[in-house]
């Protein structure tokens, strides 16, 4: 059966770069987005998970908002974008990845060289422009994935974009359960775990709930990028059972 499902996600995958490369030039922002909502949906439904969108107690969805979440596994992008397609920021060896690194650049990701303060002046200054301009930019501050059960420091520098950009941070809080309403482990994409290894681990599980929670918006006017970072890491911890892993001295990355 994995052999199977391996062969159908590589269909899939040739679908999307088939896709990327001869319809993405000529079709508009609205239908790239529709075709890669269609597409992570389907994936996601190769690999028997299941999504479910949760939305907080009086939480609306913000038109333009810089959207921020906690990361587990590669799965995050897909499973954020079977509901809103967004243009990720995530770190630049994921675009040496062989065909999905490729396939992920066409998707808009946006990518970035992580400690180099010039490129990450680069990238906050594309992404003011890209909020500006209406477009739904989301990145994962932790800046890599954290095994379940909570969650890293918040890196503050590209909440600045939402401070300049005059929009308010859209949390999510992403986690992955099994049958039981337990933590999935098979999700967590740590350590020296490949993507590949990551992969058949996720089909031999066939089942899992990802669970994406809308939190509230967080306003950005009059604040400062590490408050809001804190924040925000705070909201979503809470969110997840995880608020007592959260240490007063765990002290932002600038």
């Amino acid at each position: 059966m994995i052999a199977v499902s391996f062969l159908r996600v590589m269909l899939h995958l040739l679908q999307g770069l088939l896709t990327a490369a001869l319809i993405f030039p000529w079709i508009n922002s609205a239908s790239r987005d529709r075709r890669i909502k269609q597409w992570s949906v389907a994936l996601l439904a190769i690999l028997h998970i299941k999504v479910e969108l949760q939305v907080q107690a009086g939480t609306e969805s913000e038109q333009r908002a810089l959207i921020v979440a906690n990361h587990v596994s590669w799965l995050d992008i897909f499973v954020i974008n079977s509901q809103n397609p967004c243009r990720f920021v995530a770190k630049a060896d994921i675009r040496s990845w062989p065909a999905l690194g490729w396939l992920s650049a066409q998707a808009g990701t946006i990518f970035i060289a992580r400690g180099k303060q010039r490129e990450v002046r680069r990238v906050y200054e594309g992404l003011v422009a890209s909020i500006e301009a209406g477009e739904r930019i989301a990145f994962f501050p932790e800046g890599t994935t954290a095994a379940q059960g909570g969650v890293l420091p918040f890196h503050s520098n590209l909440f600045e974009a939402a401070i300049e950009a005059r929009v308010p941070v859209q949390p999510y809080a992403i986690r992955y359960i099994d049958e039981q309403g337990e933590l999935h482990r098979s999700a967590d994409f740590i350590g020296d775990m490949t993507f590949v290894d990551s992969m058949l681990l996720i089909m031999k599980t066939r089942r899992m709930t990802a669970q994406l929670i809308m939190l509230p918006s967080i306003e950005t006017v009059g604040t400062h990028r590490r408050e809001l970072a804190q924040q925000t890491r705070a909201a979503i911890a809470q969110t997840l059972g995880y608020a007592e892993n959260i240490k007063e001295n765990s002290e932002q990355v600038a």
